[in-house]
């Protein structure tokens, strides 16, 4: 499973800003400036968490319903979508180096065509993932 969904609430900072906490996740906290900032930073805080705890090897926890915590008075809950894939994709691309063997024959026939192998293989790799 690549996406996750948990509730957030976003509370009023009194500055025009919000800070935001997570249920399933008391450790997790961010802060933003407008809503949509505040939104973003949601995302990215609860993405390093999730991908945190699955590097770990520690269960996720089950989501709660946004409907199920009450709020001061200029607060809300919502539900935070959260890509693993694209969250990897965006943080982790760190280059590995791989060796690999193919026949002689098709090695040079690739030469030939300047293909660069390195962008094949993971182009053929995303579309098997």
């Amino acid at each position: 499973m690549n996406n996750y969904f948990y509730p957030a609430i976003f509370h009023n900072d009194e500055k025009g800003g919000y800070w935001i906490s997570f249920p399933d996740f008391p450790e997790c906290f961010t802060q933003g400036e407008t809503i949509e900032d505040s939104y973003k930073m949601a995302v990215e805080a609860i993405g390093l968490c999730i991908d945190e705890r699955i590097k770990n090897k520690e269960a996720l926890p089950n989501a709660s319903s946004p409907v199920d915590y009450v709020v001061d008075m200029g607060d809300f809950s919502c539900l935070i979508e959260f890509d693993l894939a694209e969250y990897r994709r965006k943080h982790n691309s760190r280059s590995v180096k791989k060796t690999l063997s193919i026949p002689e024959w098709l090695n040079e026939a690739a030469i030939e065509k300047n293909i660069n192998f390195s962008q094949v293989l993971q182009e053929a790799l995303l579309q098997r993932i």
